[in-house]
């Protein structure tokens, strides 16, 4: 049965070497779940209890503080996502993980893992990589708000997730860098004028 998993074992096949047979215990213990624009993953409240890997689409994650949203990352295609620290502790989440688009995410619950662990241990392999991965990016971008002036973290966005600008609207680029909208616009003018000369 064609479920849609073959993307997800090419990449689970490109980071360990698993042979045919163990790919397919994906089959059993991943799930398909579509998205709508603007539906929810997890809102901030709930414990979150899966990782899930963006197969289309967009995710925007983003906490609410004094009644204002704060956008930390936007993920796409072929990344990770889930509040690992929810995710670890069972603790209740500050994160919302809300769709910019309609999206496919590949998902693996907390209760599954242990069984998927034990009937191969190269997915406890795979599974600490994972965790390494959503970290890294959690520190990274940590570093940048607190190191990178708002031209900086502008300059890596257009080097690193180029598809933003066409993909995600403006307001939500601004918010991730922390500053307006209109401090966007001409930040993003005074780059491409540069780049003329």
């Amino acid at each position: 049965m064609n479920n849609g998993f073959s993307q997800l074992k090419m990449y689970f096949k490109s980071k360990v070497s698993f042979t045919e047979k163990e790919l397919e215990l994906i089959d059993e213990y991943f799930e398909v779940r579509w998205f709508r624009k603007k539906d929810f993953l997890l809102e901030s409240g709930k414990i979150c209890d899966f990782i899930g890997y963006i197969d289309k689409g967009i995710i925007r994650h983003f906490h609410i503080k004094e009644g204002v949203e704060n956008t930390c990352d936007i993920s796409f295609e072929e990344y990770w996502v889930t509040d690992l620290q929810s995710f670890v502790t069972n603790n209740h989440s500050v994160m919302n993980l809300q769709a910019l688009e309609d999206t496919t995410v590949f998902v693996i619950s907390k209760k599954n893992l242990p069984a998927l662990y034990e009937m191969c241990c190269k997915y406890e392999t795979f599974g600490r990589l994972v965790t390494e991965e959503v970290a890294q990016r959690a520190t990274d971008i940590a570093m940048s708000l607190s190191a990178d002036k708002p031209e900086e973290r502008f300059i890596k966005l257009m080097k690193n997730q180029p598809a933003l600008f066409q993909r995600v609207p403006q307001k939500h680029i601004a918010n991730l860098l922390g500053i307006k909208p209109e401090s966007l616009s001409r930040i993003r003018k005074r780059i491409l004028n540069k780049s003329k000369y």
